[in-house]
């Protein structure tokens, strides 16, 4: 039986090395197409830098399955795929993010398994690491302490925890995890040789007082360095070794008190620690500063949705460090919620594979070995990644076989060395050993709750909150992305563009073709934003809405990104427009023109206004000016009528009733009484004005009119076209029959408003009176000055 166990085993891991590497190749093949897939051109330079890794990954993966068949005999099926998996999926997310980075990932990779097929002809009992426990743990511990003398930082700056120069690094505190589970596993099989005995038959404290000794150096030396992130590993596995090794649940609830100290303790002591906690619990209070790293990992997560934007059709290089510490943000963005429950379900893999042959190790010291092992790769990749997720605060340690570094990356495929060895001697005990005893299921319970939780918060943050998070003025992929697919036009009533996009794809931008009317048609910028027309019509102008269903599912698909921008038009006349803002010039003050037949917005104008066009060279200029020229005074300014209230709302009409009036898809402020007076916006007095013109029937302002389908052209947009008669027809005759001018069938009144202690403002209403043979208007101008 046992004899034909091994070759089906040896058949399931070569199975699944080759689907790791079909879907390698697909990733790198994508890859290589993503920049004519971004551009929707050939006209390209296609990637192929990182088919390099690629070569180098299948020479190492080929070799190490052929020299694991030969060297160890029945070693579990399972460890070396997801392995090879996750290093390889690693490894050319580095490749998109840094070539550079990716081309010496590659490198460490090549080392690294050139160690791990030297470390198959180890002896298979392990015995020379038990033996020499407390050489491996202080020869780390000395290699750790010379960073404080002769440390540096690849980057230039931050803590000098790597020794090393001339672009090759190492970071001995990486390494020292892995010594520090040996030297436990070594010590503790002394005392627990096979399983753990009742915790009342041991005194705990006499027997562990060494490892305690020898852990609290290692937590020490790394504390000074103020690597937080790696003393709560050092914690966690010190906790979950003793653990198994003992079954005692005292040594949990120590962990926990411990853990709680250390936190406190960095907290206190260390900046970069409060202030990282503080980001944690509140990131949107500064999301451009100190919680910059997290407000961008959770923006990329977002952004991949479920399926993700592609391979190399992301943003994930917005994200800080992305290729090492937030390197399961990028790989999310890009793959999505699907690629984030891959990468965790071979993560509970590896854990589920890891304790059951833990548990079905021969000796003590390769059973808590292998304990420990899968603690350190499962916990550690849950640390970073709930960092990722705002699950934990952020720790600055690596995902293990997936984090650019070398030494993380060697020490990762140690332990699968480790875990190789151990499974050899394990394969014919596990029909034996389906269940385990209960240190190895809370283990094994606790680190499958993290990977849950994990899953759960890549969802929440994917799915549920995505589509709110997306449309953060902070979140510059949108902006990107306006770089590759066309936004849509904004054009007037006879379609002359008013907004259009210009350039190539992947160098689009927008250009404002009557400039004065940038407080109402608006802006999407990078830096700044979106406002006005471009903000509220964002879906249509960006092809999220309008276009079907298969058409949004499909270019998605096909280029993470939404097909092209629909057109839209306005109810506005650029003839009429230019008059208006030529006719208001410099003055503060605002236009609207209505159609009091159908409500139509035929020209409304807010002065002094601003140039879209040239943000960059204005916009600090802009926010200083005390005239406030991004306001948009037409809809959002609020102004008193003094003893124009009586006249456009007589016999006391109740003015909360007037709406919100959505089909102008502008924000505007709802009118009030202030000290026995109404104050309105300017579009609501053209409202007022339009509907004495209109036989006292109010119309419904309307400013967006129709957008442009590719399937059905123009569409005219549902609007409500109900008009409220605000008073009797005959009531509207009288109130305008004494403002009708002689020379010409239209009535108008002005008046001059007190607007402060010592500011006053001027109203002009009109409209057109029951001769006019045209369509009935109405009309109101404010001006920020005492000019009747």
């Amino acid at each position: 039986m046992t004899r034909r166990f091994f070759p089906s085993a040896y058949h399931l891991e070569g199975r699944l090395l080759i689907l790791a590497a079909l879907f390698l190749m697909l990733y790198a093949s994508a890859l290589s197409l993503s920049p004519a897939v971004r551009a929707r051109s050939w006209e390209v330079d296609l990637r192929w830098d990182h088919w390099i890794g690629v070569v180098i990954w299948l020479v190492a993966f080929a070799l190490a399955y052929d020299q694991s068949r030969k060297r160890l005999p029945g070693h579990d099926p399972y460890l070396l795929p997801i392995a090879a998996l996750l290093s390889g999926w690693g490894l050319l997310t580095v490749w998109r993010l840094y070539p550079s980075f990716g081309l010496r990932q590659s490198i460490w990779l090549a080392i690294s398994m050139l160690i791990f097929l030297f470390g198959l002809r180890l002896p298979a009992d392990l015995g020379f690491l038990r033996r020499y426990k407390y050489l491996w743990l202080s020869g780390g511990l000395l290699l750790t302490a010379l960073t404080m003398l002769l440390g540096t930082n690849p980057a230039g700056s931050g803590p000098r925890l790597w020794l090393g120069c001339c672009g090759i690094y190492f970071q001995p505190s990486e390494p020292l995890k892995l010594l520090l589970v040996i030297y436990l596993a070594a010590y503790l099989a002394g005392i627990y040789p096979s399983s753990a005995a009742p915790a009342s038959r041991l005194r705990l404290l006499p027997l562990l007082a060494p490892t305690l000794i020898m852990t609290g150096l290692v937590m020490a030396l790394v504390l000074v360095q103020r690597d937080l992130g790696t003393v709560s590993i050092f914690l966690f596995l010190y906790t979950a070794v003793v653990y198994v090794a003992s079954g005692n649940r005292r040594i949990l609830l120590y962990g926990i008190l411990a853990l709680l100290v250390v936190s406190l303790s960095g907290y206190v002591l260390f900046d970069v620690v409060r202030l990282r906690v503080e980001a944690w619990l509140n990131p949107w209070s500064d999301p451009s500063g100190r919680s910059y790293q997290i407000v961008q990992s959770l923006l990329a997560i977002a952004n991949g949705g479920l399926f993700g934007r592609g391979p190399g059709l992301g943003s994930p290089g917005l994200v800080p460090i992305s290729h090492s510490d937030f390197i399961f943000a990028a790989m999310v963005e890009e793959s999505g919620l699907i690629g984030a429950l891959g990468l965790l379900t071979l993560l509970a893999l590896l854990s589920n594979r890891g304790l059951r042959l833990a548990f079905g190790a021969p000796d003590g010291f390769r059973r808590y070995l292998a304990a420990g092992l899968c603690a350190y790769l499962v916990g550690q990749s849950l640390l970073i990644i709930g960092g990722n997720l705002r699950l934990l605060p952020l720790t600055g340690v690596t995902l293990p076989f997936v984090s650019y570094g070398g030494s993380s990356l060697l020490t990762s495929f140690l332990s699968l060395l480790f875990l190789l060895h151990i499974s050899r001697r394990s394969e014919n005990l596990r029909s034996e050993s389906l269940r385990l005893p209960r240190p190895y299921l809370s283990l094994g319970a606790f680190l499958f709750a993290g990977l849950a939780a994990a899953a759960l918060a890549s969802g929440w943050w994917g799915i549920y909150r995505g589509p709110n998070l997306l449309t953060r003025p902070d979140n510059p992929r949108r902006a990107i992305s306006d770089r590759s697919v066309r936004r849509g036009s904004i054009l007037e009533r006879h379609n002359t563009a008013l907004v259009i996009t210009l350039g190539e794809p992947g160098h689009y931008y927008r250009r404002v073709l009557h400039p004065p009317l940038s407080n109402i048609l608006g802006y999407t910028h990078a830096v700044y934003g979106q406002s006005g027309l471009e903000a509220s019509l964002d879906d249509y102008l960006r092809g999220l809405k309008g276009n079907p269903g298969l058409s949004l599912w499909w270019n998605h698909l096909l280029y993470g990104q939404p097909p092209p921008g629909l057109d839209v038009r306005l109810s506005l006349d650029i003839e009429i427009q230019r008059i208006a803002d030529q006719a208001l010039g410099q003055r503060a003050g605002a236009l609207v023109l209505l159609n009091a037949s159908n409500g139509e917005i035929l020209a409304i104008a807010s002065h002094p206004t601003f140039d879209a066009n040239h943000l960059d060279e204005t916009w600090e200029q802009l926010i200083r000016d005390p005239q406030s020229p991004l306001l948009n005074r037409a809809t959002m300014g609020r102004y008193p009528l003094g003893e124009l209230s009586a006249f456009l709302f007589p016999q006391g009409i109740n003015t909360s009733g007037l709406g919100t009036l959505p089909q102008i898809y502008l924000p505007v402020v709802q009118p009030v009484w202030e000290n026995d007076q109404l104050t309105l916006s300017p579009v609501y007095g053209a409202l007022a004005a339009a509907a004495l013109s209109a036989a006292g029937a109010a119309p419904t302002p309307i400013l967006v009119v129709a957008v442009k389908t590719p399937t059905a052209g123009w569409v005219i947009l549902p609007v409500s076209r109900e008009k409220r008669q605000w008073f009797a027809p005959e009531t509207a005759q009288q109130l305008i029959a004494p403002l009708v001018q002689p020379q010409m069938p239209v009535w108008e009144r002005v008046t001059s408003v007190p607007a402060g202690a010592q500011s006053r403002v001027t109203w002009y209403v009109g409209g057109t009176s029951p001769q006019w043979q045209g369509i009935p208007l109405g009309i109101a101008v404010l001006l920020e000055e005492d000019n009747p």
